[in-house]
C-alpha cells in the first residue's frame, strides 16, 4: 500500500479526476448553443467532485473533511442528474453516459467509505 501524502494520492480524487476529464470530451459533443447551458453545468459539477475532495483534505479537522466530503457527493448527483437530463433532450445518447454513470455509482461508494472511516 503507498503511504497518502498528497490529496493527489487518494484514489477518489484521481476518480474524481478521470469523471471530470470524460465529462469534458463528452460535452465537446454537444451543440454549440448548450455551451453556457448543460456544458456549464455538467463541467462545474464535474469539476466539483475532485477540488472538493482535495479541499478537504487540506482542511484542518476531521469534521471539515466530512463536510467536504458530503460536499463532493452533492455533486456526483447532480453531476448525474445533468447527464441524465442531456440524454432525455437529445444532447447524447444513454450509451454515451452508461460508463460515466458507472463510475459516479463507484465515487459514490468510495465517498461514503471514507465519510465512515473518518467519523
Amino acid at each position: 500500500m503507498t503511504e497518502i501524502t498528497d490529496f493527489k494520492d487518494l484514489r477518489i480524487w484521481q476518480k474524481g479526476m478521470d469523471i471530470a476529464k470524460e465529462c469534458y470530451f463528452l460535452t465537446k459533443k454537444f451543440p454549440k448553443d448548450e455551451l453556457y447551458g448543460m456544458v456549464q453545468q455538467i463541467r462545474r459539477s464535474a469539476s466539483s467532485i475532485p477540488a472538493n475532495i482535495a479541499e478537504g483534505y487540506g482542511r484542518r479537522t476531521t469534521g471539515e473533511y466530512r463536510r467536504f466530503l458530503s460536499i463532493a457527493q452533492g455533486s456526483v448527483n447532480e453531476l448525474q442528474t445533468h447527464l441524465l437530463l442531456a440524454e432525455a433532450v437529445g444532447l447524447c445518447d444513454y450509451e454515451e453516459i452508461k460508463p460515466l454513470i458507472t463510475e459516479l455509482q463507484s465515487e459514490t461508494r468510495m465517498i461514503i467509505t471514507l465519510i465512515k472511516k473518518l467519523s
